[in-house]
C-alpha cells in the first residue's frame, strides 16, 4: 500500500505534467493567434476552449482533494500528538511494566518530519494550483482577444471585397463608356476629309503687288489686278482676276497701299470692295512730288464673299520693282 507520502508525489507529479500541457495549449493558443488568416480559426479556439475548461475542472478536483489529504493529514498528526502524548505516559508506565517496543519514539519522530515535509509540498502544490488558475484565466483572456481580433480582420476582409466589387463595377462602367466614346469618334473617310479640308480652309493669307507701270485713269471706276503674288496660302486669291474669296465664315483682316504722282486733274485713290460695296477708301491729291495713301479694315465674311480693290474714277496709281502698290488679307478666326 502506498504512503501518503508517495500519494501526495504521485498528484504533485501529475499536476506538474497537466502545467506542461497547459503550457502546450498556450504555445496552441500563441500559434493559433498568429495563423488568423486560416480559415479553421474558429474551430481551433472552441477546441483550447473545451481544453482549457476541462483543465479547470481538473484543477478544482485536485483541489478539493489536496484540501481532503490536508484535513487528513491534520487529523493524523493531532493523532499522532496524542500518541505521543500517550507514549510519553506509557513510557513512563513502562519503567515497570516493560510493555512497548523501545523504537515506537523513532517512529514517532519520523511520521512527524514526514508530515511537516507533506504540508510543506501540499503549500507548495496549492501555490502551483493558484498559478495554473491564473495562468488559465489569462489564455482564456487571450482567446477572447484572439476571437474578437478574428472578427474583426473578417470584418476588414468582408469591407474589402465589397470595395473590390464596387471598384470593378465602376471599372466595367468606364469600360463600356471609353467605348461609347470610341464609336462615337469613329470617323468614316469622308468625314476625315471634310475635317482636312476644314483645317486647310483656316490657314488663309495673301499678299500681292500690281507690277511696273502706270495704271489710269480711267473715267469709271476699276478692279485693279495684283498679279504679283508674295503670298497665297489657302490659294483664296486670285492673281488673273485680282478677287479674294472666302473660303470660311470668319472674321478677315485687308490693308491696301498706293503709290502716285502728283497731278493737278488726277489723284490718286482706290475703294476696298466687299462683294459689291465699298468699305474703306484710300485717297490722296497733289499737283507735285509723289502720293502713299493706304487703308485697310477687318471684315466679317461668308464663306463665298468676295474682296478686291477698286480705282477711283479719273485716279492714277503707279508701281515698280520695289512693290510700293500692294493688297494683302488674311484670316483672323472663323466663326
Amino acid at each position: 500500500m502506498k504512503t501518503p507520502g508517495a500519494v501526495l508525489l504521485l498528484l504533485w507529479w501529475g499536476l506538474l505534467v497537466v502545467a506542461a500541457e497547459s503550457g502546450g495549449v498556450q504555445y496552441e493558443g500563441a500559434a493559433s493567434t498568429q495563423q488568423t488568416c486560416q480559415p479553421d480559426i474558429h474551430t481551433v479556439l472552441r477546441e483550447m476552449s473545451a481544453l482549457l475548461a476541462e483543465q479547470r475542472v481538473e484543477l478544482r478536483a485536485t483541489k478539493t482533494q489536496l484540501e481532503a489529504m490536508e484535513k487528513k493529514a491534520e487529523s493524523t498528526e493531532t493523532r499522532l500528538r496524542a500518541t505521543e502524548s500517550g507514549g510519553v505516559q506509557h513510557e513512563g508506565a513502562a519503567s515497570t511494566q516493560q510493555t512497548c517496543k523501545p523504537d515506537i519514539y523513532s517512529m514517532l519522530t519520523e511520521m512527524s518530519a514526514l508530515l511537516a515535509e507533506q504540508r510543506v509540498e501540499l503549500r507548495a502544490t496549492k501555490t502551483q494550483l493558484e498559478a495554473m488558475e491564473k495562468k488559465a484565466e489569462s489564455t482564456e483572456t487571450r482567446l477572447r482577444a484572439s476571437e474578437k481580433t478574428v472578427e474583426e480582420q473578417r470584418a476588414v476582409i468582408r469591407e474589402l471585397k465589397d470595395k473590390q466589387v464596387e471598384q470593378a463595377a465602376a471599372l466595367r462602367a468606364q469600360a463600356a463608356a471609353l467605348r461609347a466614346v470610341g464609336d462615337s469618334v469613329t470617323l468614316t473617310g469622308s468625314q476625315v476629309e471634310d475635317l482636312r479640308r476644314d483645317r486647310e480652309g483656316r490657314k488663309v493669307s495673301f499678299s500681292a503687288t500690281l507690277g511696273d507701270g502706270y495704271f489710269g485713269p480711267f473715267t469709271v471706276s476699276t478692279t485693279l489686278v495684283f498679279g504679283n503674288v508674295i503670298t497665297n496660302i489657302g490659294s483664296a486669291y486670285n492673281p488673273n482676276t485680282g478677287v479674294f474669296t472666302a473660303p470660311v465664315r470668319g472674321v478677315y483682316h485687308f490693308v491696301f497701299f498706293l503709290l502716285g504722282d502728283g497731278h493737278a486733274s488726277n489723284p490718286t485713290g482706290a475703294w476696298l470692295y466687299k462683294n459689291d460695296k465699298y468699305t474703306v477708301m484710300a485717297y490722296s491729291k497733289q499737283e507735285s512730288q509723289y502720293v502713299k495713301p493706304s487703308n485697310g479694315a477687318s471684315l466679317v465674311l461668308e464663306a463665298g464673299d468676295v474682296v478686291y480693290i477698286k480705282l477711283y474714277p479719273n485716279a492714277w496709281v503707279r508701281d515698280n520693282e520695289n512693290g510700293h502698290t500692294a493688297f494683302s488679307g488674311h484670316l483672323l478666326f472663323t466663326m
